[in-house]
């Protein structure tokens, strides 16, 4: 047997999310957003996707090439602060940091795929993609194991309400209709089920009443009071002397976040 393997992209993810924050743990699958996989030229997948367009979903094999360790204990986003093994969850950090998504297939043309809601950043290189088979890859009655709480408790309406002060109002609006950035929906979602402190989902405490989460290059900045959460502003994760750095500048999101600065830099 062989010490290791060779494995080389078929072809690419193109989501337009640069940042991990912006890709969710699982597609939603409520959400109507279209996405692509592009294959490489030259080597006859054009012909190796014949006949694939019949299908309502796919498999979609990648690989996380941004994650460079592994842990063999992990703590999954959704439930409590608790350590699982990782074979157990479907965290991105594993010895062979491989993806497996199920997504719809809207359409194919040439090289390129048009796909629903991914759980990838763009760019994610992708190593196959097999038809899903609702004969062979669908078992609704097995158990889910830990996650079965977890489940059950999603199916409950949330147990806090959001609201927002002015200043985090104007700043999330200022940000969406310049920039089009827009992270408050998912950062809601997750709030509104649990803003306890938790490593993965980077809750924070950071006083008595005072949390901050960081999603992607934002922070948000929120107080709880029983079962309502307050967010009181918007901020996000860099000095000035990062952000003017010639080495920096392919951060995302930089001119977004350079002129939030000079606009918010008082408050």
């Amino acid at each position: 047997m062989p010490d290791s393997l060779k494995l080389e992209p078929i072809g690419h993810v193109r989501t337009g999310g640069q940042m991990k924050f912006d890709a969710p743990h699982q597609p939603d699958s409520e959400s109507l957003d279209r996405n692509r996989i592009e294959l490489l030229a030259g080597q006859n997948y054009e012909l190796a996707l014949q006949d694939l367009a019949g299908f309502d979903r796919i498999w979609v094999v990648s690989w996380f090439d941004r994650n460079t360790s592994w842990r063999p204990r992990v703590m999954p986003p959704r439930g409590p602060a608790k350590r699982r093994g990782v074979f157990a969850t479907r965290s991105p950090h594993r010895p062979n940091p491989i993806g497996l998504t199920c997504v719809p297939l809207y359409s194919v043309s040439g090289l390129l795929l048009e796909v629903g809601p991914l759980d990838l950043v763009d760019g994610t290189p992708i190593l196959d993609i097999k038809p899903y088979l609702t004969t062979v890859d669908c078992f609704p009655e097995s158990s889910l194991g830990w996650l079965e709480s977890v489940v059950a408790a999603d199916q409950l309406p949330p147990p806090f309400n959001i609201v927002f002060s002015p200043l985090a109002t104007e700043q999330l609006a200022w940000l969406l209709e310049n920039w089009g950035i827009d992270f408050i929906n998912r950062a809601t979602k997750i709030l509104s089920r649990d803003p306890s402190p938790h490593r993965t989902r980077r809750i924070l405490m950071l006083s008595e009443n005072q949390f901050r989460m960081s999603c992607g290059a934002w922070r948000i900045y929120f107080t709880r009071q029983e079962t309502q959460l307050e967010i009181q502003k918007i901020a996000h994760a860099y000095t000035p002397k990062t952000l003017q750095s010639p080495e920096n500048q392919t951060i995302p999101e930089r001119e977004a976040i350079i002129e939030f600065t000079e606009k918010y830099l008082s408050i």
